[in-house]
């Protein structure tokens, strides 16, 4: 996991500092550090602190600072003071470590923040503070959701993305490759199934160009890429394997949040996640600074456009691609932006396992793959072939599609995943069942945005397991009572959950007039 981040500069006064020996609890508490007190020790009775206090826990040269929970005093002994996976995992000392712990010292940059919810522009200086001290750990969830919401609707100028950019890549580590180009694919998200990182990273690769890949986990949708690789090999590598993995066979596919390339992102990303909030400027934000920070020189991002996508509009695309264009500027990155039809879901499962067997079939060449995902992958290859030099204009769809059709793209997609800790088989999901047509026709639409809510009400992404099997494209001839798509979930409670959903929203599908 990720290492505990630096202090900031300013670092805190440790005066009413305590000293406890660290028990490892073994709560799981997402992406949470948590610092559990009994009740009635003197951390609490003399020290003051209480449920919702920050913490600084510092041992040796490492630190984390947690969110303070209390307990009952039978779970914890007198000297004890408990910490959850997560922190544990950050701060990374043996069990037992004596510790010094002290309240964290305020978030001194969330006057820059109120600055800006009041009209004022965020310089460099601001971005890097406010940036900082939330990759610290020093922001409440309140005061986090404060800022997203000051950068949402358009509120933030070019000038504002670019150091909002800058301070998120300066928050973490940087990484260096030993040549050039280094490339790498990004799609903006918002349509269900567009799993195309799993078969461009393997073919890319196999051609002989530097493809490191760090990938996030879901943030509104019912998968990430990193979802969907955890299915099939480890993610959570530190940078010292990431490294490894790159040099022995050219591309990796990990969770950034693991090797602190853009560490605030993730805490941007686990507080927006409930908001719902992906505007413009924090998604250009996202994925530039992880472009910067993971070394990429040469970047193809794809942008599908469609009435239930995240991008809607020709018009919004246009905007977005601006904005992409000039704040990457500042960066020296060369990008090229693809604009693709958002119009429906891309291949047929829609959650993380069901995106990984989609993506297997492609690579294996199997004759039931998904026509739609190849096609995608392979122009998508293609572009980033030709835009890292490796293939001349116009001969990266063949150069790609040899790649895969040789079988020296699932070849190193299998040397990846051995690299990454091994390759395994994506699960299955315990409980299905259809959604079938109420009339006969021909499939007119498909609402992007409400299938994905069918995956994730029936558990999507945290169930890996959990989604939706879609077998209706646009076109499609549908007779009464034929199955649309299938829900896939972990438990009966959620797929009922799924179910109750549906029959709330039942236009997902638009069945129109057979010609």
């Amino acid at each position: 996991m990720s290492a505990a981040l630096p202090r900031p500069s300013a670092g805190p006064a440790h005066t009413g500092a305590f000293g406890a020996r660290l028990r490892r609890m073994g709560i799981d508490s997402g992406s949470a550090a948590l610092l559990y007190l009994a009740a009635d020790s003197p951390a609490c009775t003399v020290h003051g602190f209480a449920t919702g206090s920050k913490a600084e826990i510092v041992v040796g040269a490492r630190s984390v600072v947690a969110q303070v929970n209390l307990v009952a005093p039978a779970l914890l002994p007198e000297g004890e003071a408990g910490l959850s996976e997560t922190a544990w995992r950050r701060l990374r000392v043996p069990e037992g470590s004596m510790a010094q712990i002290a309240a964290a010292p305020p978030a001194r940059s969330f006057a820059l923040v109120r600055a800006k919810i009041y009209g004022q522009e965020l310089d460099r200086e601001a971005a890097g503070a406010i940036v900082g001290e939330i990759a610290h750990g020093l922001y409440s969830d309140i005061e986090i959701a404060s800022f997203i919401t000051a950068c949402a609707g358009g509120s933030l100028k070019v000038g504002e993305v670019a150091a909002l950019t800058a301070g998120m890549v300066q928050a973490g580590q940087r990484l260096a490759w030993p040549r050039a180009p280094v490339v790498d694919k990004h799609c903006v998200g918002g349509l269900p199934g567009n799993r195309t990182t799993l078969l461009v990273v393997p073919i890319v690769a196999a051609c002989g160009l530097l493809i490191p890949k760090t990938s996030s986990r879901a943030i509104t949708s019912p998968a990430g890429t990193a979802d969907a690789m955890e299915t099939l090999a480890p993610v959570t590598l530190d940078l010292a394997q990431m490294r490894r993995v790159v040099e022995r066979e050219g591309g990796c596919i990990v969770w950034g949040g693991a090797v602190q390339l853009s560490p605030a992102d993730d805490v941007l990303i686990r507080v927006a996640r409930p908001l719902d909030f992906d505007g413009d400027a924090s998604l250009v934000s996202s994925v530039l600074s992880k472009k910067v920070a993971a070394g990429s020189t040469h970047v193809v991002i794809d942008i599908p456009v469609g009435p239930s996508a995240k991008v809607r509009t020709a018009a919004a695309a246009t905007s977005l691609i601006r904005l992409f264009h000039v704040v990457s500027l500042h960066f020296g990155l060369t990008l090229r932006m693809i604009e693709t039809d958002g119009s429906q879901p891309v291949g047929r499962g829609i959650g993380p396992a069901l995106e990984a067997h989609d993506a297997l079939a492609v690579l294996r060449g199997l004759p039931a793959a998904p026509a739609d995902l190849r096609r995608r992958a392979l122009m998508l290859a293609g572009e980033v072939l030709e835009l890292g030099g490796k293939a001349a204009p116009g001969a990266g769809l063949a150069m790609a599609r040899g790649a895969l059709d040789s079988g020296a793209a699932w070849r190193k997609f299998e040397a990846i995943c051995e690299a990454q800790g091994g390759l395994r088989t994506p699960p299955v999901a315990g409980f299905r069942q259809e959604w079938c047509a109420s009339r006969a026709g021909r499939v007119i639409a498909v609402d992007n945005r409400r299938l994905a809510r069918v995956a994730k009400q029936a558990g999507a992404p945290l169930d890996a397991v959990a989604g939706v099997e879609f077998g209706a494209p646009l076109g499609t001839a549908v007779s009464r009572g034929q199955p649309l798509f299938t829900v896939h979930a972990a438990s009966p409670g959620a797929l009922a959950r799924a179910m109750d959903y549906l029959h709330i929203h039942q236009d997902i599908v638009v069945i129109g007039e057979a010609p």
